[in-house]
């Protein structure tokens, strides 16, 4: 198993295991004219990358493509036909045993539980996106739901954020919410 030590993590720590960013609605150059830095050094020192969709231009799934050591996407609504190409509307991947599916719409938050549960049976954690509202809940007492919010357009949410996490010997492990500073 391979360890990480970075210095954002409070002093001494580690993190042990593959480390992952979760990140979606990124809406290049639309809603902002570039990537956080947090959150490229955070795609530097990601193990595999998970993107739910809305890149918008096909430069930043180039950059993600380039920097990324595994990149596991899908396209969104506002995506059009190139990335579409490039792009699958349901990727899945599993990462020691943890089984992920990635997908951009998963509908209105009501039943949203419910209905990615009878959708994803065989995943274990759902990445989506849409909504740019985080979200971390378990349907079913099994599949674990992801929205890692958007980190370049707020909506109605306080700060712009991202996820990370890790995948350990015990599962799906050290998952943050990333609050962005406002931008002026």
């Amino acid at each position: 198993m391979r360890l990480h030590r970075d210095s954002r993590d409070a002093p001494g720590a580690i993190v042990t295991g593959v480390r992952l960013l979760l990140t979606t609605d990124t809406h290049l150059p639309k809603r902002a004219k570039r990537l956080p830095e947090a959150l490229l050094g955070e795609l530097d020192a990601a193990d595999v990358v998970f993107h739910a969709g809305d890149w918008v231009d096909t430069g930043t799934l180039d950059l993600f493509e380039a920097r990324a050591r595994r990149l596991v996407g899908v396209h969104g609504n506002n995506d059009g036909p190139a990335l579409r190409a490039r792009l699958p509307e349901v990727a899945y991947a599993e990462l020691a045993g943890v089984r992920f599916a990635v997908v951009h719409e998963t509908g209105e938050a009501r039943g949203r539980e419910r209905r990615c549960a009878e959708r994803f049976p065989e995943a274990d954690v759902l990445v989506f996106g849409h909504s740019h509202i985080p979200w971390d809940s378990t349907a079913r007492g099994r599949l674990r739901l992801l929205n890692p919010g958007s980190p370049t357009d707020r909506r109605r949410q306080p700060n712009c954020t991202y996820m990370t996490a890790a995948v350990t010997d015990e599962g799906l492990s050290q998952v943050q919410l990333h609050r962005l500073p406002r931008r002026n």
